[in-house]
């Protein structure tokens, strides 16, 4: 996310567009309050279910958690955590999962499965969207990262369209782009910060990366702010007259299916794959953040959870769907 220079106020995002403002003013506006306790009465197994849902697929599929996790960001980053994200086209690929940004996500079977198991006990009452939610932190936790009372309460959306994919963080952003595109949705460049560090799960294709290490600018065919060696190696498994579909790497090479924050270790060493990554170094207070995160396993935890909160409290659905991939 999958996600995504040097600016220190406000002045990108007030120069965003109305039409977005008026989409982020929109995906606040409607909705209830969410609470931790939503589902205490009406259906109180619920999050036991969904963690044996996601524990059953993590114990045959490792990569399981960094496909739940880029699941939530996309669904949360476009029209509000709604779910929008798990319905199936209903005509040639023009669905949110089949834009370009979506295409290389999984793990939605178990998200399935988890709704097919709370919907047995407690028919009509818990959302897919709070479902993703709840199996992102379960991903986390299994991952060997940070717990926490997910709140809850969202509903499922209706409208999902492959070209609002578009509006998700690109990998290329600097730190200007990245501040603009997530204070649309109510977050700081702390939180922009705090919630990269997700890269530390999962595998990218070089089509993200390969910007850093092919006709950089006119200047550098490799970014210099790369680790020539490092460098060398993506273009090993990158070759440019080599465009493999399913070519690419981990985002850590080192514990690629371990949620910690060795991460922002890569930053540092100038080892992270992404222009985003490397932006964070470009500012300030993020490049503050960078370092402390880096020494401080638990201070990344704590920002971390506090950011994912924020985002997954953006909200605009509308009903509880009875199957997730379609709509009632």
């Amino acid at each position: 996310m999958p996600p995504c220079t040097l600016i220190e106020s406000k002045s990108a995002a007030m120069s965003a567009p109305l039409t977005s403002l008026l989409i982020f003013s929109f995906f606040f506006s409607l909705g209830s309050p969410l609470s931790s306790n939503y589902y205490h009465k009406t259906c109180p197994n619920a999050e036991s279910i969904i963690k044996k849902a996601v524990t059953d697929a993590t114990r045959k599929d490792k990569t399981a958690p960094a496909g739940l996790l880029r699941m939530h960001f996309h669904d949360c980053l476009i029209r509000g955590c709604d779910g929008s994200i798990l319905l199936h086209s209903k005509g040639k690929n023009t669905a949110e999962k089949d834009g370009l940004p979506n295409v290389s996500l999984h793990a939605f079977y178990v998200i399935d499965e988890a709704k097919k198991a709370v919907e047995s006990v407690c028919p009509g009452v818990v959302s897919c969207a709070d479902i993703l939610a709840l199996a992102a932190r379960d991903a986390i936790v299994l991952a060997g990262g940070p717990s926490w009372d997910v709140p809850k309460g969202r509903k499922d959306g209706r409208i999902s369209r492959a070209s609002d994919t578009t509006k998700l963080p690109s990998p290329t952003f600097n730190i200007a782009q990245l501040q603009q595109s997530f204070s649309l949705r109510g977050l700081s460049l702390e939180d922009v910060a705090a919630l990269l560090g997700a890269h530390t799960l999962g595998f990218s294709h070089c089509s993200s990366f390969n910007n850093r290490i092919y006709n950089f600018n006119s200047t550098f065919d490799i970014d210099p702010s790369l680790r020539r060696s490092f460098a060398s190696s993506l273009r090993r498994v990158c070759p440019i007259k080599n465009n493999a579909k399913n070519a690419g790497v981990t985002m850590d090479p080192y514990s690629s299916t371990t949620f910690d924050n060795t991460y922002y270790q890569l930053i540092l060493q100038h080892k992270a794959l992404f222009s985003t990554d490397n932006a964070l170094l470009s500012s300030p207070m993020t490049k503050s953040l960078v370092y402390k995160f880096a020494r401080s396993k638990d201070a990344f935890f704590k920002a971390f959870v506090k950011s994912l909160i924020k985002l997954s409290s953006i909200n605009g659905g509308q009903e509880i769907r009875k199957d997730c991939r379609v709509v009632n």
